[in-house]
């Protein structure tokens, strides 16, 4: 599909920019995915295209994520206004049992866009889901960051490996990965 040829990009996905991701104390990629986002979601505000804000309510009492605790809220940047959409979800991919299709559908979009963390994550799962739903999806690689840690065999890994396996993951097969300035030259704000 021509992507000029859409009117909008589709919906933008914000995933996880809560406060508790800050308190993790581990090395981490794209030291500018927050202003990479930020622009985006200027942009879609600006533009007037959907966007969901996508929040993990931890079942789990000790995470960063569990409900009734600052971790769980959003970082202010980040704040959704009073009438943006806001969805949570309990595991990675916010297509499980958050109504995240069910609200698309409805609403005729068919197009996603992709940003937050972790990469190898939620980022994953979700772009793995909208994929294997039929939604064209992309990706913003900047605009998503991660953090390291040991592969299955137990090297360690940077969060710069980490990240790129996941837009490796991704890239073709479920989703197109993109730069956030490669995005915003294709749509331009009307």
């Amino acid at each position: 599909m021509d992507m000029t040829a859409q009117k909008s990009p589709g919906a933008l996905l914000i995933i996880d920019q809560q406060q508790g991701i800050r308190r993790l104390d581990k090395p981490r990629n794209n030291p500018g995915a927050e202003t990479h986002m930020a622009a985006l979601l200027a942009q879609w505000r600006k533009a007037g295209w959907p966007l969901v804000h996508i929040r993990h309510i931890s079942r789990e009492p000790n995470s960063v994520f569990a409900p009734g605790q600052s971790g769980a809220l959003f970082q202010p940047e980040f704040t959704p206004l009073d009438h943006e959409q806001v969805l949570e979800k309990n595991v990675p991919d916010a297509f499980i049992n958050s109504g995240l299709e069910h609200w698309l559908r409805v609403r005729g979009i068919d197009a996603l866009v992709i940003v937050g963390v972790a990469s190898e994550n939620s980022v994953e799962a979700t772009a793995r889901s909208a994929g294997n739903l039929g939604f064209t999806t992309r990706v913003v690689t900047d605009a998503c960051y991660t953090f390291a840690k040991a592969d299955f065999a137990g090297r360690p890994r940077s969060a710069e490996e980490v990240h790129d396996m996941a837009m490796a993951n991704l890239q073709g097969e479920y989703a197109q990965v993109l730069l956030a300035d490669e995005l915003l030259a294709i749509w331009p704000t009307p």
